[in-house]
């Protein structure tokens, strides 16, 4: 389900993680953005899996005792058998951080990666998932570590040490990111408690699509992930939330490997015309920075001022706050003055 990146992009995440670890200036916060968002929108990683290899809800309704170990999980690198319930968790993914939490296993966690923001009492370090150090995840001991994409073949290396690895990539789409909760519930000891979170995100997803406003389908949309216009197609989480909205996703025409996360064009862009513009919180530029641009003056979502800023962390991460990411892109597309059809 992870999801590797052109080179370019790759070089950007390592030089945000740098920097990052370095106390960077503002300058530097698109490549620091770009770096924390693709940590679990999926661009980086081993190459697409499919919702069959990762473990369903449904896994866990088949087992006779589903708290009881050992285990064997069905993921993106295949087959992992954890022999006793894990209690010193290592995780190098924030959206594993807060699903690890919502599911009620955040008491196991002993260690989270820099990006590991919220909830407030996940154990933050300055372990990386993009650099991942070896020795320094192995000094916390642990029995378990869950990671987003197999970076610099850390699997292998912490298997050779005989700590078990689950690979949780961002799913491709929101019913694939169930399956990815799912195996953690497994994976950690609480399955139950994990059904019952799925199933009430699943409820809040569709109240909040049910509350959508009329008049947003085929609306145009650019989802804008830094300003080298690398954005999210519909083979993305994100890019389906805004499928799931109809919306047109200007994205989707770059994206003919499926990768998820084209590199656009300023043509490309300002020819498909989107109506509603969206960037993040934690890149370098402003909506105004935006409108701004040379060309992009005739571009509808500059002219009738839908350039709308959200949340990174919201926007970025498959995982509990997946809600409040369909209630904000709801809003966005509520505010846009144009018709969908204009």
């Amino acid at each position: 389900m992870s999801i590797r990146p052109p080179f370019r992009l790759a070089g950007a995440l390592a030089l945000g993680l740098t920097l990052a670890a370095c106390g960077g200036d503002s300058t530097d916060s698109a490549s620091e953005d770009t770096a924390a968002e693709q940590s679990d929108t999926g661009a980086e990683g081993s190459d697409d899996a499919t919702s069959d290899d990762a473990a369903s809800s449904e896994d866990m309704d088949d087992m006779d005792d589903p708290g009881s170990f050992p285990v064997t999980v069905d993921t993106a690198a295949g087959e992992v058998t954890i022999e006793e319930q894990p209690q010193r968790i290592v995780s190098l993914s924030p959206s594993a951080t807060e699903i690890l939490f919502a599911i009620g296993a955040g008491d196991q966690v002993v260690a989270a990666d820099a990006f590991s923001t919220y909830p407030e009492e996940a154990p933050t370090t300055d372990l990386s998932g993009y650099e991942p150090n070896v020795e320094a995840i192995a000094g916390y001991e642990p029995d378990l570590v869950v990671i987003s994409g197999d970076t610099a073949d850390l699997t292998a290396s912490l298997e050779a040490l005989d700590i078990p690895v689950i690979d949780n990539p961002a799913p491709t789409t929101i019913e694939d990111g169930w399956d990815g909760m799912a195996a953690l519930g497994i994976a950690t000891g609480h399955p139950d408690e994990t059904a019952d979170a799925v199933a009430d995100l699943r409820q809040q997803v569709e109240d909040a699509f049910a509350d959508a406003p009329e008049g947003v389908e085929g609306l145009r949309v650019y989802h804008e992930l830094d300003d080298t216009f690398f954005s999210a197609s519909s083979n993305s989480f994100i890019g389906d939330v805004y499928a799931q909205f109809g919306a047109v996703n200007i994205a989707d025409e770059a994206d003919a490997d499926g990768t998820g996360y084209p590199q656009l064009t300023e043509e490309a862009i300002i020819e498909a015309d989107p109506q509603l513009i969206v960037i993040t919180d934690q890149v370098s530029y402003t909506a105004e920075d935006v409108a701004n641009r040379p060309g992009w003056s005739e571009v509808a979502a500059v002219q009738n001022d839908n350039i709308v800023t959200v949340s990174a962390d919201i926007s970025s991460r498959w995982g509990p706050r997946l809600p409040q990411l369909v209630s904000t892109l709801a809003d966005a597309m509520t505010q846009v003055d144009e018709p969908a059809n204009g």
